[in-house]
């Protein structure tokens, strides 16, 4: 920061009016793709983001979509600006984009986008979004095999290249891709969509930046990203100082039974937190691996989660942060281990935050919830139709707080998705429905519940489909707190010819045929202190609405309903 932007003013009032200003600006990219994009994913499951950076590449302001994405988004972009794509070499009319997660990326579906806005031939900041495609190439439909041992198996990689550069489409670039992917107008779409959402972002920004002026516009950013940090650092302050551990596992890689650690340790001290994530299990075989960009992404969002004030969410809520965790770890994999199921480790880095913070500030945080996202893809095959991919993304229960019940099947954590209307899934291909719904006995029991998880059942009405799925908490349940007791697991089925088995929790390319089901039946979330003081007209109404069994509530609660 020049002299000049170190010595303006801006009143406390200003800054929030600026603040909200940028906030809109990213919230109007976001409805943009909402309302042009082509993917179920995208348009109606909502998996993506927009945000706006500051010159060098921090985050300043976002919408409200996935925080997995969000405070990934810099960590991405500052590694491009650095490595990549010198600043001098990026233009006003240029759109770099990229989806590898060994430059900054998470995983290969997630197709980022970046632009820069420049005033006055300066540069003055970035805007970007981030969408998840519904396929990008690679051994499985949806690109989200689980039997994937190394990163080409996963996928396109696409390097940070300019798509657009000096406002002309890269044709040749954008054929690479195009040629390498399953459905590449759905693709296209939803590419479309970003790059317009780009140019409505830059267009907001560039007006503010002209009613500030550059160096006005500049001194803002900058304040707004301090005044996070200052928030940060006060709500680190009022933590206890002290060492706070704790740990949970994810229940295998989809190629080994073998269990993954996922453990950290907590150092506060002041107002900065030190993360040590170095006794969390060495990368492995599987995809369920993280990049250190995925982590660093759950590390601010479970601080930020956890905080007892509103914080402005940017790239400022970083810096009293430390975290630890050396290369080759499950939470920090090295090129080129497989990583398309890195939010199973997210979810269940998340937990492990909440379960040491509630050492530290048990009054705020909640008991384990489900943890994962349970990603199921199908690929079928019509004579009619032709070829369609889907990639749903389903939920469970919410982890009971100090003070209430958790919510059922509802999104939380890492990610903040919707719900893809079933219809909406039927008029596109030829599946149908047999029910969807709340899963009884699966909150975990305690003085509060933990919330239930959902079941969803999926009938093949084609010859031809495949079916892969990503999924966990089939063996490590979502914990309780405080004595609170575990929710359900999680579980899924396959009905052909009349005869139902149990599947393993990943499964890749199995083939089905016409007449199958599929049923997902997806945890709760863990229970928040001893299940015999739970009042007994809350159990009574859990077993009228059906949350809960007569015979679990005797069994659980010792009362007979």
């Amino acid at each position: 920061m020049n002299a000049d932007v170190a010595d303006v003013e801006i009143t406390p009032i200003e800054l929030e009016i600026i603040y909200n200003a940028l906030t809109a600006a990213a919230a109007e990219m976001d409805v943009t793709i909402w309302r042009t994009s082509r993917s179920t994913i995208v348009r109606e499951l909502l998996d993506y983001s927009t945000a706006i950076f500051d010159r060098n590449g921090w985050n300043v302001a976002q919408a409200a979509r996935i925080p997995s994405h969000l405070n990934s988004m810099s960590y991405f972009l500052t590694e491009i600006l650095a490595r990549h794509i010198a600043p001098d070499r990026w233009g006003p009319d240029d759109i770099i984009v990229s989806n590898d997660p060994y430059c900054g990326g998470q995983h290969l579906p997630d197709i980022v986008a970046f632009k820069a806005i420049f005033h006055k031939g300066r540069r003055i900041g970035f805007v970007g979004t981030l969408c998840h495609h519904l396929d990008v190439g690679g051994s499985s439909p949806g690109s989200y095999g689980s039997s994937a041992t190394e990163i080409f198996q996963e996928g396109l990689r696409i390097p940070p290249v300019k798509l657009v550069e000096g406002g002309k489409l890269n044709e040749p670039i954008r054929d690479i891709i195009l040629q390498n992917v399953r459905q590449p107008e759905i693709l296209w779409g939803d590419l479309q969509s970003q790059l317009a959402s780009l140019h409505i972002g830059a267009a907001s920004v560039e007006r503010l930046a002209m009613k500030l002026g550059d160096v006005r516009f500049e001194a803002a950013l900058g304040q707004l990203l301090d005044r996070s940090e200052a928030a940060m650092r006060a709500v680190i302050g009022r933590i206890p100082d002290g060492t706070y551990e704790f740990e949970d596992h994810v229940d295998d890689d989809g190629i080994s039974d073998a269990p993954i650690r996922i453990h950290a340790r907590l150092m506060v001290e002041g107002d900065e937190l030190t993360v040590d994530l170095s006794g969390c299990s060495p990368q492995v075989m599987g995809p369920s691996n993280a990049t250190l960009s995925s982590t660093c992404s759950t590390v601010f969002y479970a601080l930020i989660a956890s905080a007892d004030v509103t914080i402005a969410a940017n790239a400022g809520c970083y810096r009293p942060v430390k975290i630890i965790a050396p290369p080759g770890l499950c939470v920090s994999a090295a090129a080129p281990a497989p990583v398309v199921h890195r939010i199973a480790i997210g979810h269940r880095l998340a937990t492990v935050l909440f379960g040491a913070l509630h050492q530290a500030v048990p009054e705020r945080m909640p008991a384990a919830y489900y943890a994962v996202s349970y990603v199921v893809t199908l690929q079928t095959v019509d004579p009619v139709l032709g070829r369609r991919v889907l990639v749903e993304i389903e939920v469970g229960g919410i982890g009971a707080l100090p003070v209430s019940d958790g919510a059922s099947a509802l999104s939380f954590g890492m990610h903040n998705n919707a719900n893809i209307p079933m219809e909406m899934i039927e008029s596109d291909m030829p599946v149908t429905f047999l029910g969807y719904g709340l899963l009884t006995d699966t909150g975990g029991p305690g003085q509060w519940r933990g919330g239930l998880g959902l079941w969803r059942e999926w009938r093949i009405n084609c010859a031809m489909a495949q079916l892969s799925t990503n999924l966990d908490r089939f063996k490590f349940r979502p914990f309780g707190l405080a004595g609170g007791e575990p929710a359900a697991p999680s579980a899924l089925y396959l009905t052909r010819d009349g005869q139902t088995q149990a599947l393993r929790s990943k499964v890749t390319n199995m083939m089905l045929k016409s007449g199958d089901i599929v049923r997902l039946e997806t945890s709760g979330g863990g229970g928040f202190g001893e299940a015999g003081l739970r009042a007994r007209e809350l159990v009574e109404r859990d077993v009228r609405l059906g949350y809960v069994s007569a015979e679990a509530a005797k069994r659980s609660y010792g009362q007979s309903v």
